[in-house]
């Protein structure tokens, strides 16, 4: 039997756009088949409480973060990508006329997406949507009718209920089999599963120099774990561990405390299977604690210690401190574990008691200020140095490539 992949959709997410422009090359380099699945994106985020217009709903950090993610896509994928100044726009008549013309979905959904993210279509309206049709070649006033009848509006209900009903919470979502992957970024996983060999963004096999970067982390997150194992082999000797407070950091952009669990259930579910899955493709145990939340302020000030006092085994103190939180399950809140995991790599057990003086706390808000101030709303996040130019913030495990991508683009042999 060949295989085949879901690609769901909705022509608002500008992820969903940048998805569509790689999906039919995906299905030709692993021979399966794309299923395409349009669903009204409004309608999942009703189900599962998420604002209509999250865009406008984010920190500005984390708004402006994702605002050059999205460039820094749409230039490795060689493809447009403007956003209309009234995004967010209703869609739903173009996904009805989608389903009146029926199968395959992907021609017509392509011309949709382009309207809408490069030529600056008002998908909204009865004439924007009319346009695109006339332009693939089809004649408008029946479609748009027939858009309207009950059969069409139900057609449209029951496939987004079907889309929640599987777990879906966001768009671009993708199924093989029953498995979900959810992001335009998910796509190699995708590909990986269906037998093909995703390209790299860098080559993974060498370790060679890069630019100065910061890597701002927190014990707290399962995330930065994972990117805490391959940070030194990526980015080189120019790699500077920054501690920073996440709490302190959420709530100085204005996000909610431990974001997981602000989640909806199907989210949560399926970042604790995105979290299982990129822990077992790099390699790393990865085991959760039952004392999440974690809490994490002595080991960031004993960090701050270390990488001050002794900065030749302040980077196996961290190693050691991550793999205490997230594999063995120990409480890094305890001042004789800390102690221990000191002792462990050859640091002195009194750092503890030295992380309780006044100016190593102050340490800790300086440095965590020093984030902020750089743009960072979660961890890990990665500030790529270089050239003269401006920082560059990428925030993420799953952004971790990009970020060797920029640093090694800033070094003056790479140009």
């Amino acid at each position: 039997m060949s295989q085949s992949f879901e690609f769901w959709f909705d022509f608002s997410c500008p992820y969903a756009y940048l998805a569509s422009t790689q999906v039919e090359a995906l299905s030709q380099r692993t021979g399966a088949k794309i299923r395409p699945r349009p669903l009204l994106l409004g309608g999942v985020f009703r189900a599962v409480s998420q604002p209509q217009n999250l865009a406008a709903s984010l920190p500005p950090p984390k708004a402006l973060h994702n605002h050059n993610d999205l460039r820094r896509h749409s230039e490795l994928y060689g493809v447009p990508l403007r956003f209309p100044e009234t995004h967010p726009m209703r869609t739903v008549l173009a996904l009805r006329c989608l389903l009146v013309v029926g199968e395959p979905f992907l021609p017509l959904a392509h011309r949709f997406f382009r309207a809408y993210w490069a030529d600056g279509v008002d998908l909204s309206s009865r004439e924007g949507v009319a346009g695109v049709l006339r332009a693939a070649g089809l004649e408008p006033e029946p479609i748009l009718e027939a858009a309207t009848s009950q059969s069409i509006k139900d057609e449209l209900r029951v496939r987004t209920q079907e889309a929640i009903d599987r777990g879906v919470f966001g768009v671009p979502a993708f199924f093989v089999g029953d498995q979900l992957y959810w992001g335009q970024d998910r796509l190699h996983e995708v590909e990986r599963v269906l037998g093909g060999a995703p390209e790299e963004l860098v080559d993974s096999s060498a370790s060679i120099e890069s630019a100065a970067v910061d890597f701002w982390f927190d014990y707290s997150s399962p995330f930065a774990y994972l990117a805490s194992t391959r940070v030194e082999r990526r980015f080189g000797s120019k790699l500077r561990f920054r501690p920073m407070l996440l709490g302190a950091v959420f709530r100085e952009v204005g996000t909610v405390n431990v974001p997981l669990l602000a989640m909806s259930e199907s989210k949560r579910a399926f970042q604790t299977i995105d979290m299982a899955r990129q822990a077992a493709h790099h390699g790393v145990e990865l085991r959760w604690p039952d004392n999440f939340p974690l809490r994490t302020v002595l080991p960031l000030r004993v960090t701050l210690l270390a990488l001050q006092q002794y900065p030749a085994q302040a980077t196996a103190l961290i190693h050691r401190i991550y793999r205490a939180c997230w594999v063995q399950g120990l409480d890094p809140a305890r001042e004789d574990i800390v102690a221990g995991l000191c002792e462990d790599v050859g640091l002195p057990a009194e750092l503890v008691a030295q992380a309780s003086l006044p100016e190593v706390k102050d340490a800790l808000r300086q440095s965590t200020a020093e984030a902020v101030a750089a743009g960072v709303f979660g961890a890990p996040s990665y500030v790529v140095h270089g050239d003269g130019g401006e920082p560059q913030l990428f925030w993420g495990s799953d952004r971790l490539e990009l970020a060797v991508r920029a640093a090694r683009a800033v070094m003056p042999d790479s140009l």
